[in-house]
């Protein structure tokens, strides 16, 4: 299964979401996306962080009827730090080939994530364009070092197996949708989500691998 990896608050999850989910998957031949809803991210102030719970139930509701599946896995492994989590889910995971999808905000701070480099080592990336930050991107200290190993999304989707570094980037028209829009416009939205814990089916497989060794 070659599995794209979409990691961050979703607070909300909103169409934005899926729909560059949906076009990665597209352009590299995945068969299906999880998308890793954090617990909390380092890199983002807690004020205005919904629970946990109500935005994995967000994303639920945006993945509805797509090959996308929402997960609180890094709340259950108990990782913190992007690195930490791929890796698990590589010894996890065996069988799988994953790839780390972020948009071009994220390539912008990249070399600010703990051990970056591990995170590029781990498995490849590909970076989606977002409106306004594709500059900072390509200007980047990450991007600097990311450049030697770029690879063309059209080989990369042909390829039978992936190595890493391996970095790609992929370009589709602007989406003008963004979380700190739709708090804005509906600050009360995460309270109208249901409190009780979710759980999904991917935490529940991870739970029962670990349950069997």
């Amino acid at each position: 299964m070659k599995t794209g990896l979409l990691g961050g608050s979703f607070n909300p999850a909103h169409g934005g979401h899926r729909r560059i989910t949906l076009f990665a998957m597209e352009a590299l031949g995945l068969d299906e996306a999880w998308w890793l809803v954090s617990p909390g991210n380092p890199l983002k102030p807690r004020k205005g962080m919904a629970p946990l719970a109500a935005r994995l139930r967000s994303a639920h509701d945006q993945a509805r009827r797509a090959p996308i599946r929402p997960t609180a896995i890094e709340a259950q492994i108990g990782t913190r730090y992007t690195v930490d989590t791929l890796k698990a889910l590589k010894r996890r995971y065996p069988m799988r080939q994953f790839v780390w999808l972020m948009g071009a905000d994220n390539l912008s701070q990249f070399h600010r994530w703990r051990d970056w480099r591990g995170v590029a080592r781990t498995m490849p990336i590909a970076v989606i364009a977002r409106p306004g930050y594709d500059d900072d991107a390509m200007a980047s200290p990450a991007m600097a070092w990311l450049r030697r190993y770029r690879v063309p999304a059209a080989s990369f989707k042909t390829r039978g197996r992936w190595s890493a570094p391996a970095l790609v980037l992929l370009r589709f028209d602007p989406d003008p949708r963004s979380a700190t829009a739709i708090r804005r416009a509906d600050p009360d939205w995460a309270s109208r989500s249901s409190g009780q814990p979710v759980r999904d089916a991917v935490t529940h497989r991870l739970i029962q691998t670990s349950e069997g060794t």
